[in-house]
């Protein structure tokens, strides 16, 4: 059987450390539910669920813990902090680079009266801070929000010089750290981010069914979800504090056991070692695809400024086609397509066909990004 090159890693990460296998399967054979109860076994797991959310505000610079709310994935994360903090007359600044996480709550957010301002990047995916700030400052601005790194070109946007001008301005900063939480290093606080949406099963190698949001400790939120928060039991109303109010429902404790193992193993390795070797892998393939006559690659030219996404196209050849020929003819999975951000693919001129996406982790091996430059390398010299 051949080996299966993996190359979606902006999807999902995979491989994960084989002990986030081990403490998802563990917690799944321990039959007890967190904060519901008193007995043993569910205090065992609100110990698991606690030490996880230190864990996560320790590699994102959080001195309070409870300010970190457990989601099934950054969608979610968003949902709640958009509808948790705008109402109808708020004004929002964002990008032409976003995922559809964040264009299509905002647009429903803009159909209920919020006024929505999309500031456009450039032709690989780059935004001009000043054009930013003048966005900003046009009109009373409730909320900027931008994704840290790009899901389709990988452009890493310079998050670090708007945090605290926001916060003197008296606008809220959110960032969707989708494509960055865990391959790059961030202190929220140092970097006077408000509200910061994360998934837990890309770059934190985390199970899929986890994702947390941040906010900041001067914010309250209107809960999205209502229901059984373990606690205060006796009111009809969600608790007021952090986390409980905004985590209703039962969690998903064998991803969150997963997590935590995810976590300790980034702690272990050491986030900076994980971004350096990130964009060594995302450096050899850039180099290589430039040198593939045919092949175009949008979005930064230099490592340094590139998360681990990576787009390209063959000249003349339907992405959809070369994803299936990767699939069908090499066995390597990587994501053709628009990558549920129609917005980016116009900002750099592949609508409506899109890209290839390639992605690669820390965890990827260099020999399967030479096997996936050969493949590529093939298929463009084949004529269509």
């Amino acid at each position: 059987m051949s080996h299966r090159i993996y190359l979606d890693n902006a999807s999902t990460s995979h491989p994960k450390p084989e002990t986030v296998y081990q403490a998802a399967d563990h917690i799944l054979r321990q039959g007890a539910n967190p904060g519901r109860g008193g007995h043993r076994a569910v205090l065992s797991l609100d110990r698991l669920v606690f030490e996880t959310r230190e864990l996560v505000a320790a590699l994102f610079g959080v001195r309070d813990s409870s300010r970190i709310v457990f989601t099934a994935n950054a969608t979610l994360a968003i949902n709640t902090a958009l509808f948790g903090v705008l109402k109808s007359g708020d004004r929002v600044v964002t990008s032409s680079m976003e995922h559809n996480a964040v264009t299509r709550p905002l647009r429903e957010l803009q159909d209920r009266g919020v006024d929505l301002v999309k500031v456009q990047a450039d032709c690989r995916g780059q935004l001009d801070i000043d054009e930013v700030r003048r966005a900003c400052l046009e009109k009373k601005t409730r909320l900027l929000l931008l994704n840290h790194c790009s899901n389709v070109t990988g452009t890493v946007q310079p998050i670090e010089t708007l945090g605290a001008w926001c916060r003197e301005q008296g606008i809220l900063f959110m960032v969707d750290g989708s494509q960055s939480a865990g391959s790059i290093p961030l202190n929220l606080e140092t970097l006077c981010i408000d509200l910061f949406a994360a998934p837990g099963h890309k770059g934190l190698l985390g199970p899929q069914g986890t994702g947390f949001l941040y906010i900041h400790e001067a914010l309250t939120l209107t809960p999205l979800l209502f229901g059984g928060t373990g606690g205060h039991s006796h009111s009809d109303r969600p608790p007021d504090q952090l986390p409980e109010r905004l985590e209703s429902g039962t969690m998903n404790t064998p991803g969150l056991a997963g997590l935590k193992a995810a976590l300790e193993y980034i702690e272990e390795t050491g986030l900076e070692q994980i971004c350096a070797r990130e964009q060594q892998l995302v450096a050899q393939l850039v180099t290589g695809l430039d040198a593939i006559e045919g092949v175009i690659v949008y979005g930064p030219t230099t490592a340094q400024v590139h998360g681990a996404a990576i787009s390209f196209n063959i000249s003349g050849r339907d992405p959809a086609e070369i994803g299936f020929l990767l699939d069908r003819d090499f066995d390597i999975s990587v994501r053709a397509g628009l990558q549920c951000a129609p917005d980016a693919h116009r900002t750099i001129g592949t609508y409506p066909a899109g890209t290839v996406r390639v992605s690669p982790s820390y965890l990827t091996a260099e020999a399967d990004i030479e096997a996936f430059l050969q493949a590529v390398s093939a298929l463009s010299a084949v004529d269509d």
